[in-house]
């Protein structure tokens, strides 16, 4: 009987724990950034979790730990879903964003397919992409 009263106890107090952790993040409101992965230069390097920020003077990429990669004087060159050795490191259902800078750099993007919009919107585009 005591086994039980003292189960109980833990299930009461996770549960208010993840409640409160729940109110907290309601508190803070909607994430600011898109989140996403990237790798760079494009096709080599691994890929590192991150966020595209928005703004009025372009957007830049900020990984979680390291520095930002700013995207303004980058264009989104082709779409595509991630290949299968690709698809163990990210999400399988994400899709990849190729970007190409005018100085030769390149850097890959890749974010959910309902946040794709957004980040088309928010990276200049040199022609249509063709989604895959």
């Amino acid at each position: 009987m005591i086994e039980l009263v003292v189960l109980l106890a833990g299930a009461v107090g996770a549960g208010w724990l993840i409640r409160r952790a729940h109110l907290r993040r309601v508190a803070a409101g909607p994430a600011t950034g898109i989140p996403c992965m990237a790798r760079t230069p494009a096709g080599a390097g691994r890929w590192r979790i991150g966020q595209v920020f928005a703004g009025p003077d372009g957007a830049r990429w900020v990984p979680r730990r390291g520095e930002s990669v700013d995207l303004a004087g980058g264009r989104a060159t082709g779409v595509r879903a991630p290949s299968v050795k690709e698809g163990m490191s990210i999400n399988p259902g994400s899709r990849i964003v190729a970007c190409a800078y005018g100085g030769g750099g390149s850097i890959e993007i890749a974010v959910m397919p309902l946040d794709l919009g957004e980040l088309l919107r928010a990276v200049p585009q040199d022609e249509a992409p063709q989604a895959g």
